[in-house]
This record gives structure tokens, sequence and C-alpha cells, in this order.
């Protein structure tokens, strides 16, 4: 159960009532009128909760647990235990966090100025938004409505964020426009100057980086993660895409729809996603690339060319998966083989 220190729990619900929230289908004998108080991962879980079963490696676990109610796929129900209400859904994980925001949804907040914030006289704010203590929103910046931006988070001159969008505490933008339903986290920082230096032996030169920050709609970005504006094109991070806690995204870099991007990777500057690629943890782009719409790859990867659409890659540098394995046994064979001749 969540610490309710931190968590406000909502609910009861009944079974039928999650199962239309979620798009799951009853499973047979199951008691739509039944109500749930809670969810829980299988081995905590009790009556009154309702948990999921999505990786087959915990098939076992689901078999001896107590939850009241599991969502699981329809070829699992059979294991289900005795008492326990089969939910049927092909996406088992999605069902589930639909199920958990309807019993914790976000805190409602109340809007207005803290007596400590400061706001330029010129700055606009949309109606029903909170700005918190010590948060400064600058010259002619823009909010929309139902915004929340948080303690000591910094709004510079003439940014401009949609509706509906969370800043976190001690977040800094500039020169950047942020779409709708926007998340940022904590220590973010949006739209600081590239990397950008004429080499030079006499002393390097700096660049004057004259471009933007475009975040889309419905966009999340993890904890002190920093996202550079553009040279003069500006950076894009597209639609629906998530980044994980210290990410990099580096100058004029564009980013696809609905794409994946895990903690500590980086992408250097004028590098191109597709949509819907993901990027395992602590994988990194080398500049210029473009890489193909639907691409995967692996944690620690280490792209140095362009990928085409659908290409799944793993290892530094990054090549197909099959050919990064079939490499890895040979060098375990050669390993194994040594060892026995030396």
């Amino acid at each position: 159960m969540a610490d309710s220190r931190f968590f406000r729990r909502a609910g009861p619900f009944r079974l039928a009532e999650l199962a239309s929230l979620c798009g799951a289908e009853l499973g047979a004998g199951c008691d739509p009128d039944a109500e749930f108080v809670d969810v829980a991962p299988l081995a905590l879980a009790g009556q009154g909760d309702i948990s999921f079963l999505d990786n087959p490696r915990y098939l076992e676990q689901m078999k001896t647990s107590a939850a009241g109610a599991c969502i699981m796929q329809p070829d699992s129900a059979g294991h289900a235990p005795q008492g326990m209400a089969p939910l049927l859904s092909q996406n088992p994980y999605k069902a589930y966090a639909l199920v958990a925001q309807a019993f914790y949804a976000p805190p409602a907040f109340d809007p207005g100025i803290a007596a400590s914030a400061i706001v330029d006289d010129s700055a606009v704010l949309g109606e029903g938004t909170r700005v918190e203590a010590g948060a400064v929103v600058g010259a002619q910046a823009e909010i929309g409505a139902r915004c929340r931006i948080g303690s000591n988070a910094v709004i510079g001159d003439r940014v401009a964020v949609g509706d509906d969008t969370i800043v976190g505490a001690n977040a800094t933008l500039s020169h950047c426009v942020i779409g709708s339903r926007v998340v940022i986290y904590p220590g973010v920082c949006i739209g600081q100057p590239g990397f950008g230096y004429a080499i030079d032996p006499g002393g390097h030169v700096t660049v004057p980086q004259l471009g933007r920050v475009l975040v889309e709609d419905d966009v999340h970005i993890g904890a002190n993660s920093t996202i550079d504006r553009g040279s003069g094109p500006d950076t894009v991070i597209g639609a629906g895409t998530v980044i994980d806690n210290l990410v990099h995204v580096a100058h004029n870099v564009k980013i696809g729809r609905g794409c994946v991007i895990a903690g500590q990777s980086g992408i250097s500057g004028s590098t191109e996603l597709g949509d819907l690629v993901i990027m395992g943890g602590q994988s990194g782009l080398a500049g210029h690339l473009r890489i193909g719409a639907g691409v995967q790859i692996g944690g620690q990867g280490g792209v140095l060319k362009d990928l085409p659409s659908g290409e799944r890659v793993m290892g530094a540098p990054a090549r197909p998966v099959r050919q990064y394995l079939k490499e890895l046994a040979t060098l375990s064979r050669l390993a194994r083989k040594e060892k026995r001749t030396g």
C-alpha cells in the first residue's frame, strides 16, 4: 500500500468500473459488483487489491498471490488461483496504469501566486495557474491555463508555456516554446546555449546560439535533464516523447513523436530521430546522424552512423542485435578455449 503521507487514494471502485476504465474484459466467474480499495504487486496484494501480470516470469507468483483481482492476458486466465478475478487485456501493463491512475490521480492544487514568487508585470498567466514559492516568471512570458510552476523554477523572458503544463522545482526555461500537458521534472534545464565553438589554438571562439527549443504537447522530461537551444535551426522534441532523468539533448537535435529515451543517454548536435525511437540507458548518438522511425538501441549502445527504420542495435560501436550476440558468443568460446589450452 502506498504511503498515505505522500499519496492520496481514491475509491473504492467496483470491478466492472475498473474493467471499463482500462478496456479489460471480466473473466469467467467474476463478480462485477465486487469492490476494490487499492492496487498492489502480486506478492503483497490482498483480497481488496487489484494487481497485474505482464511478464511470464511472474506466473508462479500469480498462482500463489492473494490479490482479489489481477489484470492479465487471456491465455493466463487458466492459471489464476481460486478467489482471484481475472481481468483480461492484451496489454496488462497499460491497463494496470489506467487503474492505478484512478486510485492515485495527480493531486489538485490551488491557483495563485506565492508571496515570495517574482512575476514580472508584463507576464501573462492563464486562469487557474499556480506559481509556487521562490519561482521567477520573466518579462513577457506567457503561461497557459491550469499550469503549475514549482518552487524556485525560472521561466525566462518571453518563454511560452501551454495549458496544463507542470514545471518542477528548480527547473530553468529560456529561449523555448513549451506545449500543453508537458511535464518538466525538477532540475531540468531547457534552452541554454548549445556547445558551439570555433576551435582555434589561439583561443576557442563562441558561436552564438540563435535558435530555440520547441517542446510539443504531452512530452515528459525527467529530472536534471538538459535540452540545448539550436544554433540557428531549432531543437525540437516531438509530441508524446518521454525522456528519463539525466539525459542530454544537444543543439539542433530533432526528436520525433512518441520516442522513449532512457536515463543518462546523450544525443549529439544536429542528429534527427524518427518517430517511436527507443534508446536504452546510457546509450549515445554521434552528431549529424539520421535515425529512422522505430529504431531500438540497446543500453550503452554507441551509434556512429545512420540507422534505417526498424533497425535494432546493441554495443559500441552499435551493430545489429543478431550480429552483436553472435560476436559475444564467439568471444566467449574463444575465451573458454584459451583457458583450456593456456
